[in-house]
Parts: C-alpha cells; structure tokens; sequence
C-alpha cells in the first residue's frame, strides 16, 4: 500500500467533476452510497464550465445543451435527483451554417417540417437521405430511451442490451459498421454538385459532434445528431451561463450526503492487492499537501489516456494496447471575445458556423441581451476551431506564441467575415490553445473531446463504463455513447447502474410518473 501521506476511507470515489462526475456522484448519493467527489480546480464542470474576465462571462468549451425536453436524459436526471434544472431556452435555429460558397447559409430550424423545406431548398434531391437518417434516429432513439448497456462486458450487461432490443433496432443494427457517407450512397444522394454541397455540410456539422468527417462517423450516431436540433427534441441556451448545469449537479450531491472536495489532483491509482481489499487514491491537495485515500470502488470520468500514468503497470496490458491504438481526441483553439451589440448583424442567431481554411472551420457562440454574460448593449462571442493537441502542448515558447499570434489572427478575419466585426471593434479578446486546455482541465496534451465516433469505435466496438478492473468504472467522452453534456450523462447513469447492481441493489428512476417507460428499471 502506498505510504507518506494522510490516509482517510471512503466507500466510492468519483474522480473529475466535469458533467460526467457530477452526474455520477449526484446519482450515486441520491441512492444512498456515500460518495465523494474530487475535482483538481478550484470549480466543477471541466470543459462545461465558464469564467470570468472583468464584466464577462465566459463558456470554456460547450456552449449549448441537449437532453433538457421532457423526457430528455437532463429533464429526467434533474427530476429524479428531486433538483430544479436549470433555466433555459430552446434554440430556434439550433445553427446556422454558412458553406462559405456564396450561397445562403443553412438554418437548423426547430421545426421538423421548417427543416425538411429547408434541407429541399439547400440540398435539391436530398429527401432520401434525411428519410433515411429520420428512420435511423428514431430506432435509436427509442433503444437509447430502453437504457440499454453497451458495449456489454458481463452478463448482466448483456441482459440489459437484450431487454432493449426491438425488431427496428435490429433492422438498424444491419447499419453499425456504416458511415454517414455509406448513407449517402445508399440514399443516392452523394453525387453531382448538390451531394457535393451536401456532404460539404455534413462534414461540418459531424466534426462537432463527432469529431469525424462524413465517411469517418458511424451511421448510426451520426443520424441521430443530425436529428438533435428539432422538435421535440432540441438544443438549449441555458441562462447564466453553462456553469448552471454544474451547479444544479452539485446542490443535487449536497442534497443527497455527498461530498466534492475541489483542488484535489489524482496523481496514481493503486489496485486493491487482494479481493476484497480497497483502492487506494493518491494525489495532492491545496497548498501540495499530499492526500491517499482508500475506496471500495472509484468511478473515473478522466480521459482513458490518463490511465497508463495513473495504472502503472497495474493497467492490463491488452487494454494499454488498445488505448495505444486510438488515435488521439482533437484539440481546440478558442477565441473568447467580447463587442457592443450594435456591432452585432440584426437578428445575429445565437449559434453559428463557418467553412473557414485557418485556422479551421469555425463553430461560433453570441450571447443573448439579458442572459448573464455581458452587460447591456455587449454580448460575447466564442469561436472555437478544432486542432491537432500535441504539437501545441510541445511546442518550444518562441514557435509557440508565433502560432498563436497567427491562429488568433485567422479567427478574428474568418469573424470579420461571418458578423463583419473588425479587429478594432473588440471590447476584449483572448485566445486559449490546447496548451491552455491542459491547465485548465488536467486532459493529456489538452485533448477536449472523446475518441472519435468512427463505425470501430461506436456502440458495441466502444471503451466500455465497465472496467477491466473490478471496482473501477469509467465514464466520461470517451465511454458510450460519448460526446456533449446529454451523451456523458448516459455514460455516467451507465456506470452507476452497473455498480449499483454489483453490491445487490436495483436501479429505478424516481420520476413522478413512477419508472419512466423503458427506462432501464428492472
């Protein structure tokens, strides 16, 4: 057993509270598991959180919300955590992309019939494929409503995917190996200049959801996030900021008996030395004061990369490999600003997208008047543009400031072209790197999103919640379903049912309803 540093025990340990570990350690303590939370800054909500510069605020990373509907997996978590779920506003265009071809930009309108006329004028001859892609979702969509488990590593996992299969699910399980690309294909619908157009928009809206390109995303997501914007689905702006999704989590753990302990930095993980034995976590605390604590089970939403430095040689090595074998998640480079809204276009959608060479497409966030991140007459605006990590995080000082200069230099001229706002124009603007990534939130290189939803790395070809290490669970981006604040909710109500169901107890929702309807309550 490790020694040198105070040792206290606990029962489970949940490490990062990012979404993902607040979710966990929310759900955990309302089932009556003494829980406690480590978090190494000085707040929760990882790359969902927000800060502050003067009179601004700030969203770090995410910027929208998906899942707060009735019935969407927030809605459903906030209600059976008994907490408030934060306050919030559909978004009516969800996005508006601009394909940067001269034509008009496409409006993710919340209207599925608005949307459709609009995928008819933009995308002429397109109507197989989005029936397609309307087909796929919604199977899916009721499978993931059935809380199924997957991958499943046990038999009770395996019980739980069975239980949520139907005839549709496994007509669109024929699809899992498929691309969006393949869709296209088999819609006929990839060819000419409008398929051109067409998978021009696909490649930009998958790469954020995603973090592939048409041909690299499996079919079977892809279908479904292309859906999320419309009614009664929907994607959300949430007042304040996106901190307030952290926050409702928190209350909920506070309510419940559980305990988040910030500046808490997880250095190793020990396996127990024998059955029955605890884990042990060590690490250090405010002021460097180291810490070691001893837990019957840790539930980790770090991303899997962090696990060959936590493990040692403890992480089996067939599992090594395979993480060795992904490529690496994307860095992000994020240009947080702030303008007088008068300098804003009239009607300036809140979310939106340009086809941009340098430094890449860029996804773009406005604050609203009167929702909490700037004063009257300003508003903020947040434009991100996917990276490589490595080369940003090793780079030697000069050559690094020097791309900086320059990436932030494209970004200001690809806002000029998108909202018309000159460099001379912003209130304040700051760019954060993926080197400034790995400050802010402790991920290897900076890296800001999972591994990628490839055909070979979704679903039943996904890093499981469960372990190859008894008592260890994962959640996070990188574990099933992935990505956003709604797919690392699933992942962490994932881990929690199955280490629920190891010590004997049965998972229920506690909705006023009773279970909700496929729920996964057996």
């Amino acid at each position: 057993m490790p020694s040198g540093a105070p040792s206290s025990e606990q029962d489970v340990v949940v490490v990062g509270a990012g979404i993902a570990g607040l979710t966990a350690a929310a759900l955990l303590a309302r089932e009556g598991v003494a829980v406690t939370l480590l978090e190494a800054h000085h707040q929760s909500g990882g790359c969902a959180g927000s800060f502050r510069r003067g009179a601004w605020q700030f969203d770090v990373g995410a910027t929208q919300v998906a899942g707060l509907e009735a019935g969407g997996i927030h809605a459903r978590l906030f209600e059976h955590l008994g907490v408030a779920a934060p306050a919030a506003t559909p978004l009516d265009p969800g996005c508006v992309v601009d394909l940067g071809d001269g034509q008009d930009p496409v409006r993710l309108h919340r209207d599925p019939q608005a949307w459709r006329s609009e995928c008819r004028r933009q995308f002429p001859g397109s109507e197989r494929f989005w029936d397609l892609c309307g087909a796929i979702h919604a199977a899916s969509w009721a499978f993931a409503g059935r809380d199924p488990v997957l991958p499943p590593r046990s038999g009770w996992d395996l019980g739980q995917l069975l239980a949520a299969l139907r005839p549709a699910t496994l007509a669109t399980g024929l699809l899992t190996g498929a691309s969006m690309a393949d869709l296209l294909r088999l819609s006929g619908c990839g060819g000419g200049a409008e398929g051109r157009r067409l998978r021009h928009f696909l490649d930009l809206q998958l790469r954020l959801y995603s973090q592939e390109p048409a041909d690299r995303t499996a079919a079977l997501y892809g279908a479904t996030v292309l859906q999320m914007a419309q009614a009664p689905l929907g994607l959300w702006h949430l007042c304040g900021s996106m901190q307030a999704l952290s926050t409702a989590l928190e209350q909920a753990l506070a309510n419940h008996g559980g305990e988040l302990l910030l500046r808490r930095r997880l250095e190793r993980l020990h396996p127990p030395e024998q059955p029955g034995a605890p884990w042990h976590l060590e690490g250090s605390g405010p002021g460097a004061a180291p810490f070691l604590i001893a837990a019957r089970e840790v539930v980790l939403s770090l991303p899997p990369q962090t696990l060959p430095t936590l493990l040692g040689d403890r992480l089996p090595a067939g599992y090594r490999r395979r993480l060795q074998r992904f490529p690496d998640p994307a860095g992000a480079l994020v240009l947080y600003a702030a303008v007088q809204r008068q300098r804003l276009p009239a009607a300036c959608p809140p979310h939106l997208q340009l086809a941009w060479s340098e430094p890449g497409a860029l996804f773009v966030s406005v604050s609203r008047e009167g929702d909490g991140r700037a004063p009257a007459g300003e508003a903020t605006v947040v434009a991100s543009a996917f990276t490589a990590a490595r080369p940003w995080s090793t780079a030697a000082e000069p050559a690094y400031q020097a791309s900086k200069a320059k990436a932030k230099q494209g970004i200001e001229a690809g806002l000029e072209q998108l909202l018309g706002i000159g460099a001379n124009d912003w209130l304040h603007a700051e760019l954060a790197t993926p080197r400034s990534w790995a400050g802010w939130t402790g991920r290897p290189f900076g890296f800001v999103g999972g591994l990628g939803q490839h055909p070979s790395r979704f679903g039943p070809f996904g890093l499981a919640s469960r372990s190859p290490l008894p008592g260890l669970w994962l959640c996070g981006d990188s574990i099933h379903p992935g990505e956003g604040t709604a797919g690392v909710s699933l992942s962490a109500l994932t881990a929690c049912r199955q280490l629920l169901q190891g010590r004997g107890q049965t998972w229920r929702w506690r909705l006023h309803g009773g279970a909700a309807p496929g729920s996964g309550a057996t």
